[in-house]
């Protein structure tokens, strides 16, 4: 989507030598019509650039392009990737958890042809740490939306005036915090983009915290205990077994994967209970009962449901419950995080919540968490289920989720697809949901979790190509051992009951 007149005439006014911008018509090759070093002389308002430079990376289809690196405002750091030729599209990429750094999950994009840019939200830092946000609401606000909404429009001003041509379709992708970012474009700055890909996404900060901090209360309830969790290894295994024994086969495939959780019926009240109530790697002591039923129960209060627990799926893998809820997890020991649930929750609440590098996990209770969220909420969700200016605007979004993601809640996803379609019938024409069997967060798991989401949105915003099938395949070494069918939420892939299971084709 264009910019406004007033900036179009701005940038004009800036670099006369190149009269009108264009409008390029988006199936033709574009080369620069500045130098380098005219790149480095550029001016925008509240943006300074630091560099441009040419960069050739190593890669048999890599191919040369100009990178530009800037901050806008204070610390917005953003980057910037121009090719020698461009297709006239530009796609930025989110980044994830708490970002910090430039991110950009369609950087390699450049080397198809697009300009594409990245930005560390304002902040510099672990992606794991929130105490950049003690006493800074300009910081907490950049992270929330601003910083994504200003870097957008500075990269498609600099591309503007580096090309003498605005895009003519602008894409956004995202996962995790990308996912939320994506969704927040959508719903707080609709104009920015034609097509967006919202993954996995964080669009609910301080009510996925509350699952996490009520997670970390049944998980490590002893005060700077953070060693050994209530929930054993073993006890993972074990319980991913029995689930597995009794709703794998549900959808007439014996692989590991259940192409729909709510569809399995386990009773939690099934666990054999541990003897005389001690440990042991073939049964369940209460405490670790109740634990594991708090996972997959979600949070609550006085007022109803905050937010909606985990569906059955990747208890036993390390990147499912292992890393993400019962740790401990090696890749945050240093920061003294036993997970990245524990990392996550506690740094939302002390630094975006309550302001507080002393709060105590192991104190709170969810009474009061809407009025102790009010603020966070306000610059951190996008939890708006009011589509219409994007959708009035032309724009077309996909998200997709994975069901075994032990990070983010699917059924959180699910619950905001369904407001939205409470509001507007037809959201399907311009909003898509497809939940990935057997996928953790972002990709990973027995299931198929690869796809060109940007190809996909590409056909649906530029010829009118809606997704009512998307084939995830997944690929080891180089090579795709497995390929299923995924359909827009409500919809699901029914295996024939005869055909390879690997296969696409198998699946209705």
């Amino acid at each position: 989507m264009n910019l406004n007149t007033c900036l179009f005439f701005l940038l004009t006014l800036i670099f006369p030598v190149h009269g009108i911008i264009a409008q390029t018509r988006g199936n033709e090759e574009i080369k620069p019509v500045l130098t380098i070093d005219q790149a480095k002389e550029i001016r925008l308002p509240d943006v300074k650039i630091l560099s441009a430079e040419y960069l050739n990376e190593p890669g048999e289809r890599k191919k040369p392009f100009c990178r530009i690196l800037g901050v806008i405002g204070r610390e917005i750091n953003f980057e910037l990737l121009l090719p020698e030729t461009w297709n006239g599209r530009f796609v930025m990429g989110g980044g994830g958890g708490f970002v910090g750094s430039i991110q950009n999950m369609a950087r390699d994009r450049v080397h198809e042809g697009f300009t594409t840019a990245g930005t560390d939200t304002g902040h510099e830092g672990p992606g794991i740490k929130a105490d950049w946000a003690y006493n800074h609401l300009e910081r907490q606000v950049n992270f929330g939306h601003a910083a994504i909404h200003r870097t957008a429009e500075v990269a498609e001003a600099i591309q503007s005036l580096y090309y003498g041509s605005f895009p003519v379709y602008s894409y956004f992708i995202g996962c995790s915090r990308g996912g939320g970012q994506a969704m927040m474009e959508a719903q707080r700055y609709p104009e920015d983009f034609d097509g967006i890909i919202a993954g996995a996404p964080a669009f609910s900060w301080p009510e996925l915290g509350s699952e996490f901090i009520q997670n970390m209360q049944y998980l490590y309830p002893m005060a700077g205990n953070t060693e050994q969790p209530v929930v054993t290894k073993a006890n993972l295994k074990l319980l991913q077994e029995m689930i597995l024994d009794q709703c794998d086969v549900l959808d007439g495939v014996n692989d590991g994967i259940m192409n729909d959780p709510r569809d399995c019926t386990f009773d939690l009240d099934f666990l054999p209970e541990c003897p005389d109530d001690n440990s042991s790697d073939d049964c369940f002591t209460l405490i670790q009962i109740e634990a594991i039923q708090a996972i997959y129960a979600g949070t609550f209060n006085q007022r109803g449901e905050i937010y909606p627990g985990f569906p059955f799926g990747g208890e036993n893998d390390p990147w499912g419950w292992h890393n993400w809820i019962v740790g401990p997890y090696s890749g945050t020991a240093e920061f003294k995080f036993p997970s990245l649930q524990y990392g996550f929750g506690t740094e939302t609440f002390k630094y975006l919540v309550f302001n507080d590098p002393e709060w105590d996990y192991l104190s709170y209770d969810l009474s009061g968490f809407e009025k102790d969220t009010r603020l966070a909420r306000s610059n951190l969700n996008a939890t708006n289920t009011d589509y219409a200016a994007f959708r009035d605007l032309g724009g077309k979004m996909i998200i997709y989720h994975g069901w075994s993601d032990a990070a983010l809640s699917a059924l959180s996803t699910i619950d905001h697809l369904e407001k939205v379609k409470d509001g507007d019938p037809e959201v399907d024409d311009y909003l898509r949901l497809f939940l990935l069997p057997g996928v953790l967060h972002c990709g990973g798991g027995p299931g198929p979790d690869q796809a060109d989401w940007l190809r996909i949105i590409m056909d649906w915003v530029e010829k009118g190509r809606a997704p009512d099938k998307v084939v995830m395949s997944k690929i080891s070494e180089g090579k795709t051992t497995m390929a299923r069918p995924v359909f827009p939420y409500p919809r699901k892939a029914v295996y024939d009951g005869k055909g390879n299971p690997d296969v696409e084709g198998s699946y209705r």
